[in-house]
């Protein structure tokens, strides 16, 4: 099973490059972030016709997430996260697909930080953790994926030194993390390429995508026996350089 994980930056404007995506790679799953659509503008049509089933939880102009499934519907376990029943954002969305538990999350960027948004982030952080919690010991695979905004360590920043202050790469938010990671959770990414420089994000600005300046802030993360069937995670970098794409690139596993 291939699964991945693609924060396109708005479904409708970049939906000829997600298309393109889905037929050239052929994933099993996809969970999606940064819809920036309401529910009834998601390209329902277009995605079924391309053999994917959905599941969708939109928000007009920002935020939004959904599951992908090629060749079936998803069976959609939860929309939110449990612990702020006042929460707005569109961020998490969770489906079973054959036999595979998907949990797809858009974590907040945070910034400015210090401030009531970098509050928020480690507000939502501490939700997701304790929600996870409760899915790692499962018998079945669960892969939680999407864009973290978080880049756990030096390794996953170009030039590290100019983030200090950033939110995404805030002490208190790669601690998040890390907290997450000691559920027991496998990220797979860094667990089959140690010590590689490898990003999932370059700016649109400064010919960051050139010059490979990047991030690597989308994660796909893996219960034991998720962690037991990897066998591949790649980024296809190429696709941040085909026009008009997402400043994020796909990243994709495949479980045995």
């Amino acid at each position: 099973m291939r699964i991945a994980t693609y924060n396109v930056n708005g479904v409708n404007g970049r939906l000829p490059v997600l298309l393109r995506w889905l037929e050239e790679a052929q994933p099993d799953v996809v969970c999606l972030q940064e819809l920036k659509a309401p529910d009834e503008k998601f390209p329902e049509a277009a995605i079924r016709d391309a053999g994917y089933g959905a599941i969708w939880h939109g928000q007009k102009s920002w935020n939004g997430v959904a599951i992908l499934a090629r060749g079936c519907d998803p069976v959609e376990t939860r929309r939110g996260l449990p612990g702020d029943p006042d929460d707005s954002h569109s961020r998490y969305i969770e489906a079973a697909v054959n036999g595979v538990l998907i949990g797809g999350l858009y974590l907040p960027n945070g910034n400015p930080r210090p401030g009531p948004k970098f509050d928020y982030k480690l507000r939502w952080f501490d939700r997701l953790i304790a929600h996870a919690a409760t899915l790692f010991g499962m018998d079945a695979p669960v892969v939680i994926a999407g864009d973290y905004n978080v880049m756990p360590t030096e390794l996953d920043v170009y030039k590290p030194e100019r983030w200090l202050d950033d939110a995404l790469f805030a002490p208190e938010v790669r601690a998040a993390y890390f907290r997450l990671l000691d559920q027991g959770w496998t990220d797979a990414l860094r667990h089959l390429h140690p010590g590689e420089t490898i990003y999932t994000f370059w700016d649109y600005f400064r010919n960051a995508y050139g010059r490979n300046a990047g991030l690597r802030i989308d994660h796909l993360l893996l219960n034991a026996p998720a962690s037991a069937m990897l066998k591949a995670a790649e980024v296809d970098s190429f696709v941040r350089g085909w026009e008009k794409s997402s400043d994020h690139a796909p990243v994709r596993i495949e479980l045995a």
